[in-house]
């Protein structure tokens, strides 16, 4: 079977020798590529099915590995355009996007150890965030400290581990015309990403029994915890 196993190899730019402006370039690369697959997609799907719609009038919610916050202030204005408040913290272990996050709430840190009190906020979300982790202990904490600090949904999302997603997702990024460091990393993010299986054990492993795991649409794989 392809790809059975995840990589654990390195990013080009996870490399802690990349300099500042590389980073800054590499994050305005992404937010490019991530406003074409739209990837506030299942969250906007997601959120309200699982919360139901009468709740999604005001909510906090913490976006972990946020980079420079473009999924909160794509997700707040969409919110905004059905009278909702949605009021985003943003956090992520790189200096470089706090500096680049316009958002007056930012924290650099790191998802295994959240600098939050337990139900800090109503929903806690991640974008293909958790295959930057290596170790299997690692995504455990991740997991746990998502849920300590949500108050009544944890969604995450990232990629689903498979032949033609890596091959098609190597091409687009290609054809739409950004550089080769980008288009090995997106080749390699699915690489180390997911199966429905590996998260499911994860997740039983971090005590989120109750969570639920799934794919959607050949490329994402999703875990939703209601609190």
């Amino acid at each position: 079977m392809f790809l059975r196993r995840r990589t654990t190899q390195a990013e080009y730019f996870d490399h802690p020798d990349r300099t500042a402006s590389e980073l800054r370039q590499h994050y305005e690369a992404l937010n490019r590529i991530n406003r074409k697959i739209r990837f506030e997609r299942p969250f906007r799907v997601w959120i309200p099915t699982l919360l139901g719609e009468a709740t999604c009038g005001n909510l906090s919610l913490l976006d972990l590995g946020a980079a420079d916050g473009l999924l909160g202030r794509e997700l707040t204005a969409w919110a905004a355009s059905r009278d909702w408040k949605w009021e985003f913290t943003n956090l992520d272990l790189c200096p470089v996007a706090a500096e680049m996050d316009p958002g007056p709430r930012h924290r650099t840190g790191t998802v295994l150890n959240l600098p939050f009190p337990d139900g800090s906020f109503d929903c806690v979300i991640a974008s293909t965030m958790t295959h930057h982790l290596e170790r299997d202990d690692d995504v455990i904490a991740h997991f746990r400290e998502a849920a300590r600090v949500a108050r009544r949904l944890v969604l995450i999302c990232d990629l689903h581990r498979n032949l033609p997603f890596l091959m098609g997702l190597w091409f687009y990024v290609g054809l739409v015309g950004e550089g080769g460091e980008l288009r090995s990393d997106a080749a390699l993010s699915v690489r180390r990403g997911w199966r429905t299986g590996e998260w499911r054990r994860l997740a039983d492993k971090a005590g989120l029994t109750g969570a639920r795991v799934w794919k959607e649409h050949g490329t994402r794989i999703l875990l939703a915890l209601m609190k």
